[in-house]
């Protein structure tokens, strides 16, 4: 064994939808890893596939008394096991698990950003009140500052997060040979998909992968494909994913209940075969108002699938407006609509903005070339 890996983060869909690929290689690479994250449905399913994991609760949000038994928690854990690197993830628990480690006195704290918390359509005094947080935490309790975001790494170089010697850019990417691939799958698998989805073959199909919580953009997505079924019966849209139960209310279960009243919007729940789903579907569109580096996007260009998203920062790195795709401006449905027609008038740009799309994801997303970053940094470190 080379030495012993904590990877911290907020819940076991991140794990399992994230990060397992880098669980899995540094395995491989002679590493013993451990997960610390709180159980949202998928923590029995990993540790059946062999994998350590310790349930540490994790709350989401700031709160007091939860967040300090959470540093306790980890802690405890941290100084049983001793890790000689911790590595941490999303916002809330990449703040506990470096305060955590900080006090059992790790020597190797590495935080990946997988997009700042903060961004430009906050307020003033919001996006300070973040951006100081995050800066505090890179500059006094990580010894390793990694990126997905080429915007968020810049930003962190010219503000001085840290030294330039310690802040990397990492990228994102996906598996685009063995799984995010058209051309390893048979006709015949994208037809049974079809037809349990209820999709024709005269059918344009918009795919959707995503939170159902309205910073995603799904209401704008819905209304603005309202229209476009208004004036077009052959289009499906494929909602890909669910929500939390703790982000469930009164608003978002009655707009459900809704729009399930329309057969042509198709609701598939949280699936593992996202690459097939994307398959059969003719354009990708995330209307989001706020997000890091998004796998989703990737995902969906690897399929050679055209792009709708939003002109905010992650989506507009991964989209080239015109040539893979289009970017809208947040929270507008007459553009997203508009974008939306212009896909169903014009499929023969479609097919080639899905091929630039492709060529694009081998060059820059390829998820071999992020996952020997990570791995070449552990083995610096050990």
């Amino acid at each position: 064994m080379k030495g012993k890996i904590l990877q911290v983060c907020a819940v076991s869909t991140t794990v399992d939808k994230q990060l397992k690929p880098l669980i899995k290689k540094s395995i491989d690479d002679g590493f013993e890893v451990h997960i610390a994250c709180s159980d949202d449905g998928n923590l029995e399913h990993l540790r059946d596939k062999g994998y350590i994991v310790h349930e540490v609760h994790i709350d989401r949000r700031i709160s007091f008394s939860s967040n300090l038994n959470s540093v306790k928690e980890l802690y405890r854990l941290i100084k049983v096991h001793k890790y000689d690197i911790v590595h941490v993830h999303t916002p809330i628990a990449s703040i506990l698990g470096r305060i955590a480690a900080k006090l059992a006195g790790v020597k190797n704290i590495i935080y990946t950003a997988h997009g700042y918390y903060f961004h430009e359509e906050m307020s003033k005094k919001e996006y300070n009140f973040y951006y100081r947080i995050e800066k505090y935490f890179a500059k006094f309790a990580t010894d390793y500052l990694l990126l997905q975001s080429q915007e968020d790494y810049e930003l962190s170089i010219e503000n001085r997060f840290k030294k330039v010697n310690r802040i990397i850019h990492l990228g994102n990417g996906v598996d685009i040979y063995n799984k995010f691939n058209s051309k390893i799958m048979t006709v015949e698998e994208l037809e049974n998909i079809k037809n349990d989805l209820g999709i024709s073959q005269e059918d344009i199909v918009f795919a959707f992968i995503g939170r159902f919580v309205r910073e995603k953009g799904i209401y704008e997505l819905v209304e603005a494909f309202s229209k476009v079924n208004k004036m077009n019966k052959n289009v499906k849209l494929l909602l890909i994913g669910d929500l939390l139960d703790s982000e469930r209310d009164q608003d978002i279960n009655h707009s459900i209940a809704e729009w399930k009243t329309n057969s042509n919007i198709i609701f598939t729940g949280i699936r593992s075969d996202i690459n097939y789903l994307l398959a059969v579907s003719d354009v990708f569109v995330l209307p989001s108002h706020r997000e890091g580096l998004p796998r989703s996007i990737i995902e969906a260009m690897a399929m050679e699938k055209p792009v709708i998203a939003t002109n905010i920062r992650g989506c507009r790195e991964e989209v080239e407006h015109g040539e893979t795709g289009y970017l809208t401006e947040k929270e507008n449905i007459d553009e997203l609509y508009t974008r939306m027609v212009e896909y169903i008038n014009n499929p023969d740009s479609m097919i080639e903005m899905g091929k630039n799309a492709r060529d694009i994801v081998e060059e820059q997303y390829d998820e071999e070339k992020v996952l020997n970053k990570q791995l070449n940094l552990f083995n610096s470190l050990i």
